[in-house]
């Protein structure tokens, strides 16, 4: 299980746009992917409607797990730069 801690640094939290980003990118990937609160909520990040649930707003920690597969660190990179596309990795 390969797993990344963020803070979430998009502009007004994570609303429509960046959780649908993040849903493709999952499903396009095929492994589960977890998203996590600091707050210990974690929903599959196969559903926009459980992502939204979450109310992640900017500043917060997050923590995403996916299997270790073929491409699940390019996938940790890329979810990366949608919640926190400023951030030095």
């Amino acid at each position: 299980m390969l797993r990344r801690r963020l803070t979430v640094e998009v502009h007004n939290g994570v609303h429509a746009r960046p959780v649908a980003e993040l849903v493709r990118l999952a499903q396009a990937h095929g492994a589960p992917v977890r998203l996590s609160t600091a707050a210990g909520a974690t929903v599959e990040l196969s559903s926009v409607l459980a992502v939204m649930d979450l109310a992640i707003e900017a500043g917060e920690s997050v923590t995403v797990e996916v299997e270790d597969a073929p491409g699940a660190a390019g996938l940790l990179d890329a979810i990366s730069e949608v919640l926190a596309p400023l951030s030095r990795r």
